[in-house]
């Protein structure tokens, strides 16, 4: 069963931190805020872990681009190939709504191998950066979905946490989350950004 953290952006229950932080390093599976959605997530080095995630959402890694939530853009760029001309682009957007696909790093795991392309996303919420920042590395990160796969049920912490009691080990409840996703953008050629799915965040070509 899940075990439910109760906390919020603007006051971070720091022993609740080490224990999501603590779960991840030991490959676990935890849910938690983002800016846009909630969102199941693990270690993004721990290769059995990447694995859950893609069997209990039903992904195709070779198939579908993995995204990883990061604390910031230095921690994106050892796992993300970033030119000066994306750089901008992040300096400018992040954090914020969006999640930006871009050339991936040799540094990922293996499940990343097949796929030249990988997703970064800073969400302008402290919980989710402060995960990744003191896990030291990113987290593998997917929106945490209903048993329709909508979003419109999941938005409520308690309802996520009953979804994904199987699952995972804890559900960081940072409040009521948004219903939309967030924006994404193909930044693989920063001279020419194309939107691949419009939500959140705007974005100006």
């Amino acid at each position: 069963m899940a075990t439910i953290l109760k906390t919020y952006p603007t006051s971070i229950n720091e022993r609740y931190i080490d224990l999501a932080t603590s779960a991840l390093r030991d490959g676990a599976l935890i849910v938690y805020p983002t800016d846009t959605l909630y969102a199941i997530g693990c270690d993004a080095l721990n290769l059995r872990a990447i694995e859950r995630i893609c069997t209990i959402k039903n992904i195709n890694p070779q198939k579908t681009n993995l995204s990883i939530v990061c604390s910031d853009i230095s921690q994106a760029a050892e796992y993300a190939r970033i030119d000066n001309r994306a750089f901008r682009i992040l300096k400018q957007y992040l954090p914020g709504p969006y999640t930006f696909l871009l050339p991936a790093a040799t540094t990922l795991p293996k499940v990343f191998k097949g796929r030249k392309i990988v997703g970064v996303r800073i969400p302008d919420n402290p919980i989710a950066v402060r995960l990744a920042h003191d896990l030291g590395n990113p987290l593998l990160s997917t929106s945490a979905t209903g048993v329709s796969d909508s979003y419109d049920e999941i938005s409520d912490p308690e309802v996520v946490a009953r979804i994904y009691d199987n699952d995972a080990t804890y559900v960081i409840d940072g409040g009521e989350g948004r219903i939309m996703p967030s924006t994404v953008v193909d930044l693989t050629d920063s001279s020419s950004p194309r939107i691949v799915r419009p939500g959140l965040g705007a974005f100006d070509i």
